[in-house]
């Protein structure tokens, strides 16, 4: 993760984000990290306390809007704040530790040629920079405190990972890697699959599958509201909508729908063992997503409510009588064939137990195999991206289970691969840099599992859930 980082410092974002996203992998996910006790701190690194009140502020320092948060309370939006945080402080502490410093005359270098500060000839413009500060609400000291920790980040980066050189054979590695062409044999299976399906086939697959078969089926009273049919008016006014209130608070002190109902003057409709189809009217679509509802319900749909009360929900089979149903269920059959014989052919391929005899058999005759060649650059159009991914990744003599774009489902097996090497005596920067960031990455991986162990962290899930409780 550090190593992404690393090559990620040299971008145009990266003096955004970087500080942002650092090493949230050294806790979280981990249950050994959580603790209940200490009231006062959300987390502790080592023997250094984040207070309630520092996390509280970092937040705000964020600028996220409380409702955006409020929003997304259940999708753990606070605990990835403050594993951002945490991962900040480790790897401040960490800079610390190891004597990671910056003179401020290369901070100067570095402000002063950042070309969203430079004029027309090129020189450093103090009125670009301080507009800057302005137009983005920062004052210098906490904008020049920014760039100070980026480049902390990035010597710490070069410290960690400088002066790789990486050897031939990895490059070359790499180069064959993403050069090789592949040539496979295929053919469609299509003519493995049995076909037919008999009325006693489709008697058992109901027989056995009745309760993933049924379907809800409803009876309610309903009515679309209007100004038109609430106040005989064509003008959603003031009036329409002071009758809705008063139909709300009616629903909220119990009233009866049939009560409602003749105080408003709403004469209500009904449907009796009702299942949703699409060609039904959209508010009809809604009743039946809330069918799970009992009581009284008054939904706003833009330009009309929805007014409605489910009686009863009954889960019934289908008339086996009816062609779509039973045309469902013999699809339902042909696919689950296709699903237990792709399975079996898998498993005999993990297994290492489909020969070359088998697989030609299967094939009804070589005459029908099919031969293509793939390069590891460029995708075909023929088979899906999945299964091109899957190809590209496989040993000579392999069988492997693919499908295309249509999908159709293919046994192939590798019949040769043709390997390109890197010329020894030509240098390469792309597979040069290839290489260093391969090794690099390890590095970075290495030092991951240090930070790790070196730093305890431990999270205080009362104070974060009380913290949780003010975005409520």
């Amino acid at each position: 993760m550090l190593g992404k980082l690393r090559s990620f410092t040299n971008s145009k974002l990266a003096g955004v984000l970087v500080a942002i996203i650092i090493v949230p992998f050294v806790f979280w996910g981990m249950g050994s990290v959580f603790s209940g006790g200490n009231t006062n701190n959300v987390a502790k690194i080592n023997n250094e306390s984040i207070s309630n009140k520092e996390f509280i502020t970092k937040i705000n320092n964020l600028r996220i809007n409380p409702e955006y948060i409020k929003k997304n309370i259940q999708n753990n939006i606070l605990e990835q704040i403050l594993s951002e945080i945490i991962s900040n402080e480790i790897l401040s502490m960490e800079i610390n530790s190891i004597n990671v410093n910056i003179a401020d005359e290369i901070l100067a270098k570095v402000i002063q040629s950042n070309n969203q500060f430079l004029d027309e000839d090129g020189n450093f413009s103090r009125t670009k920079y301080e507009k800057y500060l302005l137009e983005n609400n920062t004052f210098a000291t906490e904008f020049e405190k920014k760039i100070k920790d980026l480049e902390l980040k990035n010597n710490l980066f070069s410290y960690i990972g400088g002066g790789i050189k990486s050897p031939y054979f990895i490059q070359n590695k790499l180069y064959i890697d993403d050069n090789k062409t592949i040539e496979i044999d295929y053919f469609n299976l299509d003519s493995n699959y049995n076909k037919i399906v008999t009325q006693q086939d489709i008697d058992n697959y109901i027989s056995d599958n009745k309760e993933l078969l049924s379907q809800d089926h409803i009876d309610f009273y309903y009515k679309k509201i209007t100004p038109n049919n609430l106040i005989d008016s064509v003008d959603y006014n003031e009036e329409f909508y002071k009758v809705l209130d008063q139909i709300e608070n009616d629903i909220l002190n119990d009233v009866s729908l049939e009560e409602i109902s003749e105080k408003y003057k709403l004469k209500l409709e009904n449907k009796i063992n009702y299942r949703y189809i699409d060609k039904d009217e959209k508010y009809l679509e809604e009743i039946y997503l809330n069918r799970d509802k009992t009581n009284i319900q008054l939904i706003d749909k833009s330009d009309y409510y929805i007014l409605f009360k489910v009686i009863s929900l009954k889960r019934k089979l289908p008339n086996t009588n009816n062609e779509n149903f039973i045309n469902k269920v013999s699809e339902n059959i042909l696919t689950k064939r296709k699903f237990d014989f792709n399975k079996e052919i898998f498993e005999k391929i993990q297994d290492k137990k489909l020969t070359e005899i088998e697989y030609i058999k299967l094939a009804n005759g070589y005459e029908n195999i099919k031969n293509i060649t793939i390069s590891k650059n460029e995708n075909n159009n023929f088979f899906s991206k999945a299964s091109n991914d899957i190809i590209k990744d496989l040993p000579k003599n392999s069988f492997v289970v693919i499908s295309n774009n249509a999908q159709q489902t293919f046994l192939a097996k590798i019949k040769k691969i043709y390997n390109k090497e890197l010329d020894k005596k030509k240098i390469n920067d792309e597979y040069h840099s290839k290489a260093n960031f391969s090794i690099s990455s390890n590095v970075y991986d290495t030092y991951d599992k240090l930070l790790s162990k070196k730093y305890n962290v431990k999270i205080f899930n009362n104070s974060l859930e009380r913290i949780k409780e003010n975005f409520r």
